[in-house]
């Protein structure tokens, strides 16, 4: 047994070059011999529709190259949704913001992307800053399963989340029902704000949202490969630029 690991220690060695990925890890990566990679449409920050891209997508493009495996994409609406399908074989590599409780299903890579979580509240609210939100009868939109729901879950003290099943579920709940605020990824938030004059963005974060490659558990050498591979693509400007092409000037690459 252990001269079998020291093996598949000795193949790995090798995989971590920029065109070769050895066998035994492509089997634990794509075990139907392709690559199933879940995309979260309901963050704009790392992928689009129309037409088809964003830096999650990129990346996924680059790992089953790289692998010379066909990729299939398995898309969703919200975060939640995927995490909900870790444990059910329908993806092999994903796209979300690390989280402990995501960890009990899913292994993380270090985080590639950081963006924020913010507030969007009518522009005539009394809530000023990210600390007047946490009250006795504060309502907040969220959706389910996001990395801000799990996060808030756990911060808050006082105030009620409502949750939606997506992203734009939970824009059409905040302004429907007239709640105190919503909680989102800044961009998005900032985005709507402009085009609906009546909303504001509270200055600041609420948190910092660390977006990683994930992978369900049990799958190491997979798992050991996607790490020094994200650690790659930022050294190398990958991540940079394709944030930069797909318009997302203002999400940071993760150090």
């Amino acid at each position: 047994m252990a001269r079998s690991w020291l093996i598949v220690l000795a193949l790995l060695g090798g995989c971590v070059t920029p065109d070769v990925v050895a066998p035994v890890v492509v089997r634990d990566l794509a075990p139907t011999g392709k690559l199933r990679a879940a995309i979260n449409f309901g963050n704009p920050v790392l992928a689009q529709k129309e037409p088809l891209g964003g830096v999650s997508v990129d990346l996924a493009r680059e790992v089953a190259r790289r692998a010379a495996v066909p990729l299939e994409l398995v898309t969703y609406d919200a975060a939640g949704k995927v995490t909900a399908d870790a444990t059910r074989g329908a993806w092999d590599v994903a796209f979300v913001a690390r989280d402990p409780v995501r960890a009990q299903d899913i292994e993380f890579t270090a985080p590639y992307v950081i963006i924020e979580g913010s507030y969007l509240v009518a522009a005539g609210s009394p809530l000023q800053a990210n600390e007047d939100v946490d009250r006795d009868g504060v309502r907040i939109a969220v959706s389910r399963g996001s990395a801000y729901d799990l996060f808030l879950s756990r911060m808050l003290k006082h105030a009620t989340l409502v949750r939606a099943p997506s992203p734009p579920a939970s824009i059409d709940l905040f302004v429907r029902e007239h709640l105190d605020a919503l909680a989102g990824v800044r961009q998005p938030l900032v985005a709507y704000a402009v085009e609906h004059p009546g909303y504001r963005v509270l200055p600041g974060r609420f948190m910092v949202i660390e977006q990683a490659m994930a992978l369900p558990r049990g799958r190491p050498l997979a798992t050991r490969y996607l790490r020094d591979f994200i650690d790659e693509m930022k050294a190398s400007g990958f991540v940079a630029a394709s944030l930069d092409r797909s318009g997302q000037k203002d999400a940071a690459v993760a150090p």
